[in-house]
């Protein structure tokens, strides 16, 4: 899969993620199966690709060797087109919806694709309403995202800005509480996350940018007791989407 197809995520692979795009309301243009021995899940896929009268093609393995850059394509890849992206209107207007105060991620600068693809999996497990990301210097909205997220990605919102830190200037004044997660803040237990939330998680090597951190209401740190001195952007976020899970019930 060359750079430019990885961009505009013209390609889902991997039977989770196909089967999540065949339950979503994505484009799909067409599917590509494993000229082998159809069974199991691609069984499924085919039945329900047809249902939805989406073109099928047999190709030889080699053909989703290439195309997916040999990573574990599991038989299987669909074509389609960009992931629709949203507005933060859109993401409160969720919440509003199902009566429920708004739970928001922010992620700053992520720039590893399968980081970003955990946390979107995680943050579907969550419920949470909606996911920000800033429009450069993080992970585009890949295939790679979308495997990762094991299709995770068909069914949350995802908004793109143009700046993280005015953004979350934007949600403070519509009374939501922004929260960071940084190695040096309060214990992550010891604020009250049941009301309106966004978690800011920061990227891998350097955490959230100074500007972004400054903006936030709260800074969250989980206790390092080992050598390591600090944890996956993916597991961390994962660890506060659950203690706001927990709390909220």
């Amino acid at each position: 899969m060359n750079s430019k197809n990885q961009e505009n995520n013209n390609y889902i692979f991997g039977r989770n993620s196909v089967t999540e795009a065949l339950k979503s309301e994505r484009n799909i243009e067409s599917i590509m199966i494993s000229s082998s021995e159809i069974t199991g899940s691609l069984k499924a896929i085919v039945s329900k690709a047809k249902e939805k009268r989406i073109i099928l093609k047999r190709v030889n393995k080699k053909v989703l060797d290439s195309l997916s850059e040999n990573s574990n394509h599991q038989g299987v890849i669909a074509i389609v087109g960009r992931k629709e992206t949203c507005t933060i209107k859109d993401i409160l207007d969720l919440a509003k919806s199902k009566n429920e105060s708004p739970f928001i991620i922010i992620v700053d600068e992520i720039e590893d694709p399968h980081n970003l693809g955990a946390i979107i999996r995680t943050a579907e497990c969550c419920g949470v309403h909606g996911i920000i990301i800033p429009k450069r210097r993080c992970a585009g909205l890949t295939a790679t995202v979308e495997k990762t997220s094991a299709g995770a990605l068909e069914h949350v919102l995802i908004a793109r800005v143009g700046n993280i830190a005015s953004t979350i200037e934007e949600l403070k004044k519509l009374g939501v509480w922004v929260y960071a997660a940084d190695m040096k803040g309060e214990n992550w237990t010891s604020q009250d996350l049941t009301g309106s939330v966004a978690l800011v998680i920061g990227s891998e090597g350097f955490g959230i940018g100074k500007l972004v951190r400054e903006k936030c209401d709260f800074i969250l740190s989980l206790p390092i007791k080992g050598k390591v001195n600090s944890l996956n952007a993916s597991v961390a976020a994962g660890v506060l989407m659950y203690e706001v899970c927990r709390q909220r019930g």
